[in-house]
């Protein structure tokens, strides 16, 4: 009969090749797992050839995305029946280990948590046009609900605000398109299926941009700036995007951290609610425009992410490393 350390290390596999379906930015999958077999731990940490210098010198968003893995993490150990317990940035240092993770087999898995696995492999990043119909408020008060038990506040703006950030996400797209570096680092993971572009398991995939905006700008980054693909279609985008910010008090690793997971979990639930969803980060990655995004009335400090929810297409799956690239099992 195997122990329940043994049976922890025949899974590990499949926990990790489940919590990396999470979002990144630019989908440069920047997480690194490690489990000592034998043992209960795993542990995950930031891969900094995977950083993003420019756009995110800063590595906030990389805290964000590696806390989304966490929670995708904990929902498939939830599923099969573990508790998986996270202490974030164990080691202050190292700071590129961001969180160890004990799986317990306690018999009270968190149920909450459990029934979102179905989710994790459904979410997608939508960059199509969503329809006009409103999300229910019910919906969005679970959403609320599901980022402040990772520890954050969900706030749904009210229409001045609302229009405020999106104007910035316009004004950010501009920086964007006159900042050489910036443009050059969203090319290095842009994917136009060419030989030599670089691996087809990271990156954004041409499949993945979505249609042209028609008539305004959408409020989704459009990976084909440069590049103006001849055969992508156009498409009106909504005029007033759903839209909510995701925040904390404070701007630290560990606020970062519990934004990623925060982030996912948002996301997971609105995917098990029927609706599409995107983020959008374009304002968060100048400091002078992040800092006009939050309501100055509100008590959230600091906005770490905007996402867009409404009724479309999902979004097509996009590429994964396998499991043997992010995982060392020692």
């Amino acid at each position: 009969m195997l122990t329940i350390e043994q049976r922890i290390t025949s899974v590990v596999p499949s926990l990790v090749e489940e919590a990396v379906t999470a979002p990144s930015m630019h989908n440069a999958q920047p997480w690194k797992f490690v489990h000592r077999s034998g043992t209960r731990h795993l542990s995950l940490y930031g891969d900094p050839d995977r950083a993003l210098p420019v756009g995110d010198p800063d590595n906030r968003g990389l805290h964000i995305g590696c806390g989304a893995a966490l929670l995708n993490l904990r929902v498939a150990a939830a599923h099969r029946g573990w508790n998986a317990v996270a202490r974030l940035l164990p080691d202050l240092r190292d700071p590129w280990r961001l969180a160890d993770v004990m799986l317990e087999d306690s018999g009270k898995a968190d149920l909450r948590l459990a029934g979102l696995h179905s989710a994790v492999r459904l979410r997608r990043t939508s960059r199509y046009p969503f329809s006009d119909e409103a999300v229910p408020p019910e919906f969005l008060g679970e959403l609320s609900a599901a980022a402040l038990l990772e520890g954050t506040r969900l706030i749904i703006p009210g229409t001045w605000h609302a229009g405020a950030v999106l104007d910035l996400v316009h004004e950010a797209e501009l920086c964007e398109s006159a900042d050489q570096a910036m443009r050059a680092e969203i090319l290095t993971w842009t994917r136009m299926g060419k030989a030599g572009e670089g691996p087809d398991a990271e990156g954004v995939p041409a499949y993945a941009f979505g249609p042209r905006q028609y008539g305004v700008t959408a409020p989704v980054r459009d990976f084909d700036v440069p590049l103006g693909s001849r055969d992508r279609a156009s498409a009106a985008f909504e005029e007033r995007p759903q839209i909510a910010l995701l925040g904390t008090a404070a701007d630290l690793a560990v606020d970062w951290l519990r934004s990623g997971q925060a982030m996912e979990r948002v996301l997971l639930e609105a995917t098990a609610d029927g609706l599409a969803t995107s983020v959008i980060s374009q304002p968060l990655e100048w400091p002078e425009l992040r800092n006009l995004t939050r309501d100055p009335n509100s008590t959230m400090g600091f906005v770490h992410m905007i996402f867009r929810f409404g009724y479309g297409p999902s979004g097509p799956v996009t590429p994964r490393r396998p499991v043997s690239e992010v995982l060392d099992i020692t």
